[in-house]
């Protein structure tokens, strides 16, 4: 999915309203909707609890937007109120349209025209349980003042009680930047409509827009293809991956979806490799062998299920795999349609000779993660003899460790110094973190708005590199794999969150959530 500017997005809409016929009343209603179910959404997942929802608005099409949220949640039931910053005389066209179809409804409708209003309103006037800021759109510019400067605050001042929906940016945030020029709103949702803006995914953005959604608001598919001059950036989205995901022949059998082997693990981290099996595994692999020092079989083949085939081989003096289990690999290759190397590995001797082998000799796809990355630190040319297809994962400390930058230096640009990555080493580089970045040695990067904090524990990487592993033997190519495989890992985190806390969040409570992952993306 494209990433457009302001501007452009604004050329969209008008092409779409003046040739294609499609009015700005039914855009408005079409995003007002997107938001009435997410809030709705939201709302199911607190269970029984029936909250209070405000929608806080400005004059223009984003105060329409909640304007038409308001209707849609009062028609379901909800306890809603529009809090205006502003005057209800001031509002126009298509937002004024939907402003009066409030009124049937009997949704009180709050007229808080100066900051005074406001102010008096923090101390005076409880916030919603859900708060959807209706303030600024992607057509004004500097900071907010007046009246919208503190209907801000006043959102931010009860962010801790209420979970806030932002439309299209959070107000007061730049969308082609991601900077703020003054006050802005600290959103837990923001749903770019149509399309997302470049401001959304810059670093900077992320306390603010909090997770990142796009809802289809019917800009027809040609007009957006057709679009020039946008960035040289694409969001993973469900639309782009889907078909890529055709449903299964009735008459498949095992040797279909493919054979991954996973090499990794030692005696201080026997977890990683069975957590990147049980991804595998639910990634849809056909069949997934998993080696492991022997010393550590049976507590690996425990964790890892049933279902893995779980092998014991060589184990170093420290611990890990021996560089001895190369022979082993030799002879069992060809059996393999893909390979993960580096979970729980250490980085030793022993790990830096496995993983230079492999670089010479594999011909299937090749995922190389944790100590497999640590080892090439400095021995960055190994890639180049690289027979098989790369996928490397590093997260930024591992990045910037195999390109000697600081780590405060590659989070500043993760997008070029990806890009930049993907093209010296020849490899699909996956730049893990918020907003991970996908890069090819050629063509768009890409960055994905699936996944949450919770995700930020020990061994969601594995399960990562497991699941990117499956969809390699199934015969996806390097860069689909990996956008398919980091949108589903973000997707579950998202679903391991929702149906808990983001703080509890386990690695395996990712892998849990796989099933359902894949489900959202495959049906419908």
């Amino acid at each position: 999915m494209k990433i457009v500017t302001s501007e452009q997005m604004r050329a969209l809409d008008r092409r779409t309203i003046e040739e294609y016929g499609r009015t700005g009343e039914e855009l408005m209603d079409r995003a007002g909707y997107h938001l009435a179910e997410s809030a709705s959404q939201q709302a199911a997942w607190w269970g029984g609890y029936e909250p209070v929802v405000q929608c806080v608005a400005g004059r223009g099409n984003n105060g329409g937007d909640a304007f038409v949220a308001a209707r849609y949640l009062r028609e379901k039931g909800f306890d809603v109120e529009v809090c205006l910053a502003g005057w209800v005389e001031d509002v126009r066209g298509d937002a004024r349209t939907h402003l009066q179809r409030l009124e049937p409804l009997d949704v009180p409708v709050y007229e808080w025209g100066t900051p005074d209003d406001w102010d008096t309103a923090c101390r005076t006037h409880t916030a919603g349980d859900i708060v959807i800021d209706g303030l600024l759109g992607t057509g004004t510019s500097g900071p907010a003042r007046g009246p919208v400067a503190a209907a801000i605050a006043y959102i931010n001042a009860f962010r801790e009680r209420s979970w806030v929906l932002a439309i299209d940016v959070p107000s007061g945030l730049d969308p082609d930047t991601g900077t703020t020029d003054g006050a802005a709103v600290r959103a837990d949702l923001t749903i770019a409509m149509g399309l997302p803006k470049p401001g959304l995914v810059e670093p900077l953005a992320l306390d603010y827009a909090g997770r990142l959604a796009v809802a289809d608001i019917g800009f027809p598919p040609e007009y957006v293809e057709a679009m020039d001059g946008v960035p040289d950036i694409e969001v993973i989205h469900r639309s782009d991956l889907h078909p890529l995901l055709p449903r299964r022949s009735r008459l498949a059998h095992k040797g279909d979806f493919g054979h991954v082997l996973i090499l990794g693990g030692s005696s201080d981290y026997p977890g990683a490799p069975a957590l990147a099996a049980r991804a595998a595994l639910r990634g849809g692999a056909g069949l997934v062998s998993v080696w492991v020092p022997s010393t550590i079989a049976a507590t690996v083949g425990t964790t890892a299920g049933a279902e893995a085939i779980v092998r014991g081989q060589a184990t170093s003096s420290h611990g890990g795999l021996a560089v001895d289990v190369m022979e082993a690999w030799q002879a069992d290759a060809p059996h393999f349609q893909a390979m993960v190397a580096g979970p729980g590995m250490t980085a030793r001797d022993d790990t830096a000779g496995i993983i230079e082998r492999l670089l010479q000799a594999a011909t299937c796809p090749l995922v190389l993660d944790a100590d497999a990355l640590r080892v090439l630190v400095g021995r960055t040319a190994w890639l180049q003899q690289a027979q098989a297809p790369l996928i490397l994962t590093p997260h930024p400390g591992e990045f910037a460790a195999l390109r000697e930058m600081t780590v405060a230096a590659v989070q500043a640009d993760r997008l070029n110094a990806a890009r930049a990555a993907a093209k010296e080493w020849g490899a699909v580089v996956v730049l893990k973190g918020a907003l991970t970045v996908v890069a090819a040695p050629d063509g768009p990067a890409h960055i994905n708005l699936t996944g949450n904090p919770g995700m930020a524990t020990g061994g969601t990487g594995d399960v990562l590199a497991g699941l990117i592993g499956a969809l390699l033997a199934q015969g996806h190519t390097p860069l689909n794999a990996a956008r398919t495989a980091v949108y589903l890992h973000g997707q579950a985190g998202d679903l391991a969150a929702d149906n808990g806390a983001e703080a509890s969040v386990l690695a395996m409570d990712v892998v849990e959530e796989l099933p359902l992952a894949w489900r959202t993306l495959t049906l419908g």
